[in-house]
């Protein structure tokens, strides 16, 4: 079947944080061991460009909000060749095919009779881009903005029937597939349960004038969220091509978001994609934050920690193994450093880096050819069992069990003194060993794609391959 995957689309008011890298990771991952399962997979991700903290930040600076955007939208893309993430498109907010879509789905849920017109006066989190219920706030604030104080905003603005769609949003939660970890269905379902109230779907002019202007309707523009969460289908042609037709009406459709994205991921969007009389999400996953030494990350504690700076000390593939190693898929995790340092000597430099030497260093030395091509076997169960629930985490470490398992295997089989006594035999050791660092190889491609290759193509080329992960200096 034809699968379909995505990202949210983070803010462009700053540079890419670590909780960015590893959520495309993440979605990169799943999307790769699709492909290597046979499936045809759409891996959508991209950037959301319109809203008040962008023009904010916009006119802080001096910056146009078009020449503000397109310069943080270029720090997100560039995450394609650092990250080496296998996206499909690229969406921006920004893009006439996305403003088509977005005033499409608009005019859909107006047909449906789900927009109407109303003054409301309410507090506003410009961090969340959303007015807040009571019932939301925590000692008088957003509690996903505890340092934002929420603005008094009184206008009159379109709504969005978000209330009709309780019972239809109830169904929908109650499926224990489509939202994933259970907890976050239980969360998602909790905040169904305890009453919905009618969503403002757009800004006026006066106030934030960047934004897609709402049809028909010069005095208005669209509430960011209602324009953005459009992305996830106006990225394959919609209501045009023959891509949406593909993988989100006939394929298995899957959202991968932070956990304080459920309202707007497992509620908003889906109550939006009910009222245009579209199919729903199959499946959302949720994943935790990424804190550092027990804190979550800020600038004024100094232990932020920047992606690219992961990159540039321990390379693309070392960075990839630690954010689908290290950092749990759906609960929030911890990192430094320091553990970085250690799990890349451990892992890297003295686990996979050092048997590809070894085994390798045989094979040049004694083999006269090249193993042949081992032919493609089904992987081990759990393996893929790992996969499909989409565990990352447990995948690599079964891998790294069989990496251990055949760094044990040279050494009670001593294949270089055995090649000296009995060269034959020794030979024939030596071949079963580099077909075992082959089908090790062959695992890390969702996971680690270009050292799959180097392995790959080191064991067809029957030769040692230069440093593939270095030591670091001290």
């Amino acid at each position: 079947m034809n699968k379909y995957i995505t990202t949210t689309l983070p803010y462009v008011n700053d540079k890419p944080h670590i909780g960015h890298a590893f959520e495309f990771v993440q979605a990169d991952a799943i999307a790769r061991a699709w492909r290597l399962m046979g499936e045809e997979v759409f891996f959508n991700t991209g950037v959301d460009e319109h809203g008040q903290k962008i023009a904010q930040k916009a006119d802080e600076l001096g910056e146009s909000y078009q020449e503000y955007v397109d310069r943080y939208a270029k720090t997100f893309s560039d995450l394609k060749e650092k990250l080496n993430l296998s996206y499909d498109n690229f969406i921006r907010t920004t893009s006439a095919q996305h403003e088509e879509a977005a005033k499409e789905i608009w005019k859909r849920c107006e047909q449906a009779g789900d927009i109407y017109k109303k003054t409301y006066k309410g507090l506003y989190c410009v961090g969340d881009e959303m007015f807040l219920r009571d019932a939301d706030l925590v000692e008088g604030k957003c509690p996903n903005h505890p340092n934002m104080d929420p603005v008094e905003i009184e206008e009159e603005n379109w709504f969005f029937t978000l209330s009709k769609y309780e019972d239809k949003l109830i169904e929908y939660l109650s499926d224990k597939t489509k939202t994933l970890p259970d907890w976050r269905r239980e969360e998602a379902l909790a905040f169904v349960r305890n009453g919905l109230e009618d969503l403002s779907i757009s800004r006026s002019k006066e106030r934030m004038s960047w934004g897609i202007p709402v049809p028909n309707d010069d005095s208005q523009v669209m509430y960011v969220w209602f324009d953005a969460l459009t992305n996830y289908i106006s990225t394959l042609g919609w209501p045009n091509e023959e891509n949406y037709k593909t993988f989100w009406e006939k394929g298995e459709t899957m959202q991968v978001a932070g956990k304080d994205q459920i309202r707007f991921q497992s509620i908003i969007w889906q109550a939006m994609l009910m009222s245009a009389g579209l199919p729903t999400t199959d499946t959302i996953l949720y994943h935790g934050f990424i804190n550092s030494g027990g804190q979550k990350m800020s600038k004024s504690l100094g232990n932020v920690i920047d992606p690219m700076d992961v990159v540039r000390k321990y390379g693309t593939e070392a960075t990839r193994y630690i954010l689908l190693r290290h950092i749990h898929p759906v609960d929030d995790s911890d990192i430094t450093w320091d553990k970085m340092d250690e799990w890349y000597t451990a892992h890297l430099v003295n686990g996979i880096g050092n048997l590809t030497a070894r085994i390798m260093k045989l094979a040049e030395t004694h083999l006269e050819q090249p193993i042949e091509r081992p032919q493609a076997a089904d992987f081990p169960k759990e393996y893929t069992e790992a996969i499909e629930s989409y565990r990352m985490d447990k995948a690599l470490e079964y891998v790294w069990s069989k990496i251990g398992e055949l760094d044990e295997k040279i050494t009670e089989t001593e294949p270089f003194r055995v090649v000296k006594e009995d060269k034959e035999k020794g030979r024939e050791l030596i071949r079963e060993l580099a077909t075992e660092l082959y089908s090790i190889g062959r695992m890390l491609n969702p996971f680690m794609p270009e050292t799959n290759r180097i392995i790959k193509e080191s064991i067809l080329a029957n030769k040692k391959p230069e440093n593939m992960f270095a030591r670091l200096e001290k």
